[in-house]
């Protein structure tokens, strides 16, 4: 019987030296270089406007950005800081939604997805199937720091807390009309979207999926339970769409809000 075996196994046989990093003839650098370009501009852009302390409310409509949610700097304006205010300025360096801003970013830091995003673009832990990677050794996640990524179960409860505050901040804009009462301009549209799509991304989180099915052996004398798992499920298997959809999102919502509020837009109102 033939051996199945691969070298070198198989006896008197060793395996095939191979100089080239990769023998592959397509196109496999562009997902990295396309990962990296996407990250790389989201995180460029949100730490500018986190830093730029302005053009982040509208009074008239009550728009906030979800980049300054909860704003809580005594720089805030009094009705964006529905949570209220600390009682002194923030320096330049430190965004005025220092409470949620680290925890949303550390929910993605760790997020399964955008591991498996850096790890192959920013660190090439491997670059691609078939694609020898640059480093000695693999460790995994098992020494400081990735071992704090098992943190990420964590941080989603933060996530569901601040998805409720984004959710409140939409809402509150609809009763501050142009004439004051319930309106809708295309502001609101904006902000319910990138909240709709905010908790599409959240729920499609695998941690989620645990937390609502996890650690049962049956599911039988549990039926809301398995609801809430399938319909959880089928979300998570879109989580990259959302993933990627939800830092466009982000950027053109906050876009939004800062055009209106530095004047360079003019909110087009539909209802009031």
């Amino acid at each position: 019987m033939t051996s199945t075996l691969p070298p070198p196994e198989q006896p008197g046989l060793e395996r095939a030296r191979i100089s080239e990093r990769t023998l592959r003839t397509d196109r496999w650098w562009s997902g990295p270089v396309l990962t990296v370009l996407g990250l790389t501009t989201f995180l460029v852009y949100g730490l500018a406007r986190a830093l730029q302390q302005d053009h982040y409310w509208v009074q008239e409509y009550h728009y906030l950005t979800p980049f300054y949610s909860p704003c809580v700097a005594g720089q805030c304006a009094p009705d964006a800081a529905v949570f209220g205010r600390l009682p002194w300025d923030f320096p330049w360096f430190l965004p005025f939604a220092v409470l949620s801003l680290p925890l949303l970013l550390l929910f993605r830091f760790t997020c399964y997805y955008y591991r498996k995003a850096y790890y192959r673009s920013f660190w090439q832990s491997p670059t691609a199937c078939a694609v020898r990677e640059p480093h000695g050794r693999y460790t995994g996640e098992t020494r400081f720091p990735l071992i704090g990524q098992n943190l990420h179960r964590y941080f989603f409860y933060a996530a569901l807390l601040i998805s409720l505050i984004n959710t409140y901040d939409a809402t509150v804009a609809l009763f501050h009309g142009a004439d004051g009462g319930f309106g809708i301009g295309v502001g609101n549209i904006v902000l319910f979207t990138n909240v709709v799509l905010l908790w599409c991304y959240t729920l499609s989180c695998h941690s989620c999926r645990h937390v609502v099915g996890g650690r049962l052996r049956s599911f039988g004398s549990r039926p809301v339970r398995y609801r809430m798992w399938t319909a959880v499920s089928k979300l998570n298997t879109r989580h990259m769409e959302f993933a990627w959809i939800t830092l466009g999102t982000l950027v053109l919502t906050d876009l939004y809000v800062a055009l209106v509020a530095s004047g360079v837009l003019t909110d087009l109102r539909i209802v009031n």
